[in-house]
């Protein structure tokens, strides 16, 4: 997402959304607004988010503010649960998913460099992958088992094409 995003920074018709999360900031990971768990009830139940889950112990929202975005014209990318792509489908008239894959084991291997979770939680968060369903939206695959800037190359492309 940071490679695609640093590329697509010269194209105003793109944007791309900071997910607000209920994680301390200096928890690391992406960049994101951090929220306390009250903070984003509180928030989701003012309408804060156009759309908002709860995964892996922590709350994601995406502000509602994009809506304005997309009505605008822009194209938003975000970070999506696939959990979430039915709700997405129904908020957002034209949606596209890119469903980034790897093989479990190069899973597994990345979310232990990331340290925010034990071997177990890995092992547990890999058996208990939600399938994707797609009814309406484009649905492509990109395959996250080469290099990080070939991939990143492919999902920039992936994203140009579907701009158009």
């Amino acid at each position: 997402m940071d490679a695609a995003r640093a590329a697509l920074a010269i194209e105003p018709r793109f944007g791309f959304v900071t997910r607000v999360i209920t994680r301390p900031r200096e928890a690391g990971g992406e960049a994101h607004v951090p929220m306390t768990e009250a903070e984003f009830a509180e928030a989701r139940a003012k309408g804060a988010f156009a759309l908002h889950w709860h995964a892996h112990g922590l709350d994601y929202g995406i502000p509602a503010g994009v809506l304005d975005e997309v009505a605008a014209g822009r194209v938003m990318i975000v970070n999506l649960s696939r959990r979430e792509i039915p709700v997405a489908e129904q908020v957002f008239q034209r949606l596209a998913v890119i469903e980034i894959t790897a093989p479990p084991a190069i899973l597994a291997q990345r979310l232990a460099a990331r340290g925010r979770e034990s071997a177990a939680e890995i092992e547990a968060r890999l058996a208990r992958e939600a399938p994707l369903v797609v009814t309406r939206a484009r649905h492509l695959r990109l395959a996250n088992d080469r290099p990080l800037a070939d991939v990143a190359e492919s999902f920039i492309a992936l994203i140009r094409a579907q701009a158009d």
